[in-house]
């Protein structure tokens, strides 16, 4: 067993896309980890097919530093996304230091922000890594100086402002403590983590102490706890209980199995000791932020609060035509059963139940974080329908009160003044305007649900060519009602069947198309947007008319532009606050909440819609 001195507990932050994974592959690659691919800390399926971290991963190398000591590493890889917050708040209990990540070219972004200023309030003292310097946009002199700035404007103490300096290339493998200094690898950054980064303040003497950080299911071990060990040693056969945060016994048993990180393996060991991040099964009914201690501990560890959820959606029973045919998971037990379970592991997640037990109001950071959970959910067979994300009001002194976000998005010049326009009518403020070459940074204020939908329409007015990224910032009063920017629906009308190519060439004119000949279709689905306000009602399953009389001219082919195709996140956004979307494991549909097109209309004129 290491001792606690040569220990070290370091979390990796940055905002997305700066580079964290691939620093971590490269410091495994260079301790003598056999890799085989790159990204290997993003193992979830999800993760390697869009690119980003979702979940928050623990590893550890062992080091030999420069005067021949052995140190045991220990190194979180957190998510970058601002929806995927949660991850990064629940794991500063387990480290005592970060090493914040920051692009070269770009600079401190929103969830730089957002993540040192939760890193700093814990009172740990960050080392920055400025990555990708070895890139020809690199502004070295000019980011440093805005990373002093960030600090001091988040209330940094004079021993967290006397931050060090890495130069690396996570990409190219090297770090070092001068620009110019000879770029070899990785050890500069190995060095430093061990010399700037404290031991564990830890008594292994006292009795066993772990709060549980993360929660893993293991088809042979059950539920597997893994969290720091904060006091005392634990052994296999040691006896353990669970308390929740408020201190009362969950379940009582034996530890069975112990397992440590190495590289990205999991290592059975007999005993661990305080100060080393450790796997533990052998209780069921613990839960995140659950105190795993001695039988003879009475006072649960304290644990990092989390900010509040600001999006909500409702999911519900697939109650299609189609509803039943695709999936495998169908009911409103099994829906909330696998919310619940979430709910457990996913501190960042609120789950309220309906009164009638058939709907489920989920919590959550973004559209992103609840659009990743529906697509897991799909993949292990659910069907459901889904609402449109609504924000989470609070009433603050007797007023309504919304969630505002910090949007900073980075966009050629040229898109500037449609940018500002198109977020002005979403009531957002800007707060700052700066140019650097052709492409220009604006930073707005904006309320959560002025950015519902707003992606999408964001790719079509830069051409792709922008980035925009938000973090939560506060709660501030509301801001009064929102312009209505989205057109109108194609509601689908008539039979259920399959679309045909004779009705959608006369329905093209009306509008964009979701949908190809061939899909299947339904009363009250959606299959496109209508090109004026307004909804359209049309039947996409008409056929050609065949009779036995000549006509002089010949069947024309008809060629139909290609339908427009969202992805799960972009549908989520899109939909109408009538309108639902309905999930299943090989196909998503638009469609409008209520299918019976006269029951629209009634429900229209009465105001309920």
């Amino acid at each position: 067993m290491m001792p606690v001195e040569n220990i070290r507990n370091i979390a990796i932050i940055a905002h997305v896309d700066h580079g964290k994974t691939s620093l971590v592959d490269k410091l495994l690659s260079q301790t003598g980890q056999a890799l085989g691919s790159t990204r290997v800390m993003d193992s979830n399926t999800l993760e390697k097919e869009r690119g980003i971290t979702i979940l928050s991963k623990v590893t550890s190398v062992v080091y030999n530093s420069s005067d021949d000591k052995a140190f045991k590493i220990n190194i979180v890889d957190t998510p970058g996304h601002a929806d995927f917050g949660g991850e990064v708040e629940r794991i500063l209990s387990m480290v005592d230091g970060v090493a914040l990540i920051v692009d070269a070219s770009e600079g401190p972004m929103t969830q730089t922000k957002f993540v040192l200023n939760k890193a700093l309030s814990n009172g740990l003292r960050p080392l920055v890594v400025l990555n990708k310097v070895d890139r020809p946009t690199s502004r070295v002199d000019e980011v440093d100086g805005m990373l002093l700035d960030l600090f001091g404007s988040l209330g940094a103490t004079d021993e967290q402002m006397d931050y060090p300096i890495v130069y690396a290339s996570a990409k190219e493998g090297w770090a070092t403590r001068g620009i110019d200094e000879p770029r070899v690898d990785m050890n500069p950054l190995l060095d430093l983590i061990v010399n700037h980064v404290p031991a564990p303040k830890v008594d292994r003497s006292d009795s066993f102490k772990m709060l549980v950080t993360q929660i893993d299911s293991n088809p042979y071990l059950g539920k597997c706890f893994l969290g720091k060990v904060t006091g005392g040693m634990i052994k296999i056969g040691d006896k353990m209980q669970a308390l929740n945060p408020e201190g009362k016994q969950t379940e009582a048993g034996r530890v069975t199995k112990i397992f440590v990180r190495r590289g990205l393996e999991m290592i059975p060991v007999n005993e661990a000791g305080a100060g080393d991040i450790v796997t533990i099964t052998g209780v069921a009914n613990a839960t995140v932020n659950s105190t795993l201690c001695d039988p003879s501990v009475t006072e649960p560890l304290p644990s990092n609060p989390i900010d509040p959820p600001t999006i909500a959606m409702k999911f519900s029973v697939n109650d299609s035509p189609y509803g039943g045919e695709e999936g495998k998971n169908l009911t409103s037990n099994m829906i909330r059963d696998r919310l619940m379970k979430e709910a457990e592991t996913n501190v960042a997640l609120q789950v309220i139940e309906s009164e009638n037990k058939e709907a489920f109001e989920v919590r959550g950071r973004g559209e992103l974080q609840l659009g990743v959970l529906i697509e897991t959910m799909r993949r292990e067979g659910f069907e459901l329908s889904v609402s449109p994300p609504r924000v989470v009001y609070k009433d603050m002194n007797g007023e309504r009160h919304e969630p505002i976000e910090e949007v900073t998005i980075d966009v050629a010049s040229q898109y500037t003044g449609t940018i500002i326009e198109k977020l002005s009518k979403r009531k957002a403020e800007m707060k700052s305007f700066d140019e650097h070459g052709d492409k220009t940074r604006i930073v707005f204020e904006c309320p959560t649900r002025g950015l519902l939908g707003y992606s999408a329409e964001f790719k079509n007015d830069t051409s792709g060519d922008g980035t925009l990224n938000h973090t939560f910032l506060e709660y501030s009063p509301y801001k009064g009602p929102l312009e209505r920017s989205r057109k109108g629906s194609l509601v689908a009308m008539g039979s259920t069947g399959s679309a045909t190519a004779y009705a959608l060439n006369l329905i093209e004119p009306r509008g964009k198309l979701f949908i190809r000949p061939g899909d299947k279709v339904y009363a009250g689905m959606v299959i496109g947007e209508s090109s004026r306000t307004g909804d359209l009602e049309v039947n996409p399953t008409r056929a050609k008319q065949v009779s036995n009389i000549r006509t002089v001219a010949k069947d024309e082919n008809i060629i139909l532009r290609p339908p427009v195709e969202m992805s799960l996140e972009s549908m989520i956004s899109y939909i109408a606050p009538d309108e639902v979307l309905e999930v299943t494991q090989s196909s998503l549909r638009i469609r409008k909440r209520e299918l019976d097109a006269n029951k629209r209309r009634q429900n229209l004129r009465s105001g309920r819609e």
